[in-house]
């Protein structure tokens, strides 16, 4: 007798294993991309390449007007990749997502729809606890850029603007040391013959590995100051070639700052950067010496040092040239705005195919390292501690 035809096949039939995978349905995405108001900020988050990316993922991308011309992106690139553009400011900030570089003034927050996901900047030091309280009025979800982690846990966003600053720091060096900038006329470029130029780099995090980098690179003779041995042992690990370090030492360090032609303060403490260099330090340095203090939006780490502009860069005090401008990235916003991009559009495009930001949150643990503000409720221990305000831990709001 025949056998009865089966409806499974031989492999079918076969015990298979047990699939758990929890469904993941893809999400469209709807990004606001506000112009950025703060004084001297011309970067944006997205570059017309990284939209247009994005749209062909079927996501939608709103920009204000103008919102990329600070970094010489026109309103009509934008449209080309499949942007939208809009003049109305409500309209940007009533996107479910919204992306900017600053975080959201408390003008800006009033304009967000309850629900919103917010991704900036949190710039924990410029910030007040009115600022935490209008968020979570909104029940807004925040992430913080630089607090976001990749999978060596490192941090991307920070590290891309401090390489830029870094590499910053020596290219205007080199400027102010013209005399047509009122300096003393030396040249990077170790020009046969003639002395190379002495740079004295106060850190040797990633601005100090940078600057480091671009000063060997344009022939200067560098010496670099840190007190962390694992640092100063890894920076000529990177840089490849064995260079002058030492710990900070006063009489070291004082000595080295004689010498020097151009000085870069690259440190950072836990609230605000330790001061190494005192005034009498400064009053030590040649005449027509220059220092760069990248630190100077902790506090910056020359006693001496003040914050100034793009606009008027540069103070002059005790002979000595000081630049001490915040925002370094901000004076190449096209490259800065190219290295943030190229951070936030994977996580975009993780969003939309993860179908929203609740199911990345599960599956990644560094971009839930950047959440500060869950659905309204504060889930950054910092945070937390800094302006006094209760928080819970996230991983019990989202499990």
């Amino acid at each position: 007798m025949a056998q009865p035809s089966s409806p499974f096949s031989k492999q079918q039939l076969l015990p298979q294993e047990e699939t758990l995978e929890v469904l993941k349905q893809k999400g469209e995405l709807f990004i606001g991309l506000p112009k950025e108001n703060q004084f001297q900020e011309k970067r944006i988050c997205l570059t017309p390449d990284a939209v247009n990316a994005i749209t062909a993922h079927g996501h939608r991308v709103l920009i204000e007007a103008g919102a990329g011309e600070g970094a010489n992106y026109s309103d009509l690139d934008y449209t080309n990749a499949g942007a939208e553009i809009s003049k109305d400011i409500k309209k940007v900030f009533a996107c479910p997502i919204v992306l900017k570089v600053e975080p959201p003034t408390l003008a800006e927050i009033s304009m967000l729809n309850p629900q919103t996901i917010v991704i900036s900047a949190l710039q924990i030091k410029t910030q007040n606890k009115k600022y935490f309280e209008e968020l979570a009025k909104k029940r807004i979800t925040a992430i913080a850029f630089e607090y976001i982690r990749d999978e060596d846990g490192k941090y991307p966003a920070v590290r891309s603007l401090s390489e830029i600053a870094g590499i910053s720091s020596i290219l205007v060096a080199s400027e102010l040391m013209a005399t047509t900038n009122k300096g003393n006329g030396l040249m990077f470029g170790n020009i046969s013959g003639v002395p190379p130029v002495e740079v004295v780099i106060i850190g040797a995090g990633t601005v100090g590995e940078f600057a480091a980098r671009s000063a060997l690179g344009l022939g200067a003779n560098i010496k670099v100051f840190d007190n962390s041995i694992t640092k100063l042992r890894n920076i000529q690990t990177n840089l490849n070639r064995t260079i002058y370090t030492s710990t900070i030492q006063p009489k070291n360090l004082l000595k080295a700052l004689k010498r020097c032609d151009v000085a870069i303060g690259a440190t950072r403490g836990q609230d605000r950067s330790p001061v190494v260099v005192s005034t009498s330090m400064v009053e030590n340095m040649k005449k027509g010496a220059v220092i760069i203090d990248v630190s100077i939006d902790t506090g910056g780490c020359f006693e001496s040092s003040e914050v100034t502009t793009h606009a008027k860069p540069t103070v002059e005090k005790y002979g000595v040239l000081h630049y001490g401008v915040p925002n370094i990235p901000s004076r190449y916003p096209r490259t800065s705005t190219i290295s943030i991009s190229n951070i936030f559009t994977p996580y975009l495009l993780k969003l939309g195919e993860d179908g929203g930001l609740e199911h990345s949150l599960r599956f990644d643990k560094g971009l839930r390292n950047g959440l500060y503000m869950y659905h309204g409720i504060l889930t950054n221990k910092s945070v937390g501690d800094w302006f006094n305000l209760s928080y819970n831990d996230i991983n019990f709001l989202i499990f």
